[in-house]
């Protein structure tokens, strides 16, 4: 549906891989601002509540206090100082997230305009996964996935064949 419009190939990447994982019968609190994928999810049925912009470094009471039976964070934990801490705090059984992949050919995300919005993380696979262990998550399912950029040169050429994001259905371990 939307694979071949840039800039949705991640979204429908996404949607399909939600639609592989969680029911649309469960509530979904995904973190960050609703933004054009939350609409999309909630367009293909799903039901979703967003988190209201807080620093989720300082305030995690959204988290904390949410009832939704699956977390969903997309391109959200690489702007975190502690994604550790959060990914702690997620009292939810399932969570479905994303994050970008370090990229030997260019450098972390930085928008001198807005300090909010700086990657102070782009993961390698590996540092992911073992976050996700660390804080008690499985991992039961894991996609990577290209991001073209519509531009000329060396770095976009490479963008076409080289893994950008990481996907990941995850279950809490029980203890």
């Amino acid at each position: 549906m939307y694979q071949n419009n840039f800039p949705f190939k991640r979204y429908q990447i996404t949607v399909d891989f939600i639609k592989k994982h969680i029911g649309k019968n469960e509530f979904i609190l995904d973190l960050g601002v609703e933004n054009p994928l939350s609409k999309i999810l909630r367009d293909n049925g799903f039901k979703i509540d967003n988190t209201g912009g807080e620093d989720l470094d300082i305030d995690r009471t959204s988290i904390l206090q949410s009832k939704a039976s699956v977390v969903t964070a997309f391109q959200i934990f690489e702007h975190l100082l502690n994604p550790f801490q959060v990914l702690k705090e997620i009292k939810s059984e399932k969570l479905v997230c994303s994050v970008p992949l370090n990229l030997w050919f260019s450098s972390a995300y930085r928008n001198i305009n807005d300090e909010r919005d700086n990657h102070f993380h782009e993961f390698e696979d590996w540092q992911f996964k073992l976050l996700l262990k660390k804080t008690g998550w499985k991992i039961i399912d894991e996609k990577k996935f290209t991001n073209p950029v519509k531009k000329i040169g060396f770095r976009p050429l490479l963008r076409l064949f080289t893994n950008r994001y990481l996907i990941v259905y995850a279950e809490k371990i029980k203890e």
